[in-house]
């Protein structure tokens, strides 16, 4: 079984679902996608995958939301997934994908619902 988690390394609950899937004998494809950032195609997969719609992916509180306007009801998913894709610190974390699923690890023992 692939397992792949979209990581930041400098988030708690990232690093707490990378452990967890560990601890379970998974050894994950890492993807810190703050350096190789999902482009939209995949992140179009994810959301998907997750059956979430891309505001609902988004971190509202960074600069970057703010700064863009993302909060602006007009926007697009196309917009939103682009400003996702030119901005990757917008991307909730951590997606653990696995098995045609997705999960957020918010909190990390929800990736196990996918495994």
């Amino acid at each position: 079984m692939k397992v792949t988690i979209y990581h930041n390394p400098r988030c708690t609950k990232s690093r707490q679902t990378l452990e967890l899937l560990k601890s379970r004998g998974i050894e994950p494809e890492i993807i810190e996608y703050l350096k190789t950032p999902p482009g939209k195609s995949r992140l179009k997969d994810i959301l998907k995958m997750l059956k979430l719609e891309p505001r609902e992916l988004m971190r509202k509180n960074e600069d970057e939301y703010k700064k863009a306007k993302l909060d602006n009801p007009k926007l697009s998913k196309d917009d939103l997934i682009a400003a996702m894709v030119k901005h990757p610190i917008l991307i909730e974390r951590p997606i653990v994908v696995a098995n045609g699923k997705a999960a957020i690890g918010r909190p990390p023992e929800k990736v196990l619902e996918i495994l």
